[in-house]
């Protein structure tokens, strides 16, 4: 079993930046990491997943430029650092784990076993 916790979440102007992170607590051995999000009404979406030696990384089209996604395995963290926010990042923000082919960065739910609570992130107009 894998625990997460995420942290970073807040409320921030257009254009600002925030910081997400990831610790991941338990059976932390070779895991590819994803962070997705769901706002309001709408389905969780794919929004940036890492390798596990952190050498493939994937984004969904909305944040390419954005958002970096990094990740620390001395420390079992992920981070998400977003920047240029905009109020349609609005939503509650996932972090997952993967034990299905590690050296893959994924970008599909299914792919994930292990999730966390949540972060909300809002961004103002």
């Amino acid at each position: 079993q894998v625990q997460l916790v995420e942290s970073g979440g807040g409320l921030v102007q257009a254009g600002g930046s925030l910081r997400l992170s990831c610790a991941a607590s338990g059976r932390t051995f070779s895991y590819a990491m994803g962070w997705f999000r769901q706002a309001p009404g709408k389905e969780r979406e794919f929004v940036a997943a890492i390798s596990w030696s952190g050498g493939s990384t994937k984004y969904a089209d909305s944040v390419k430029g954005r958002f970096t996604i990094s990740r620390d395995n001395t420390k079992n963290t992920v981070n998400l650092q977003m920047n240029s926010l905009k109020p349609e990042d609005t939503a509650v923000y996932y972090c997952a784990a993967s034990s299905w082919a590690p050296s893959t960065a994924h970008d599909r739910t299914a792919r994930y076993a292990y999730w966390g609570q949540g972060t909300q992130v809002t961004v103002s107009s």
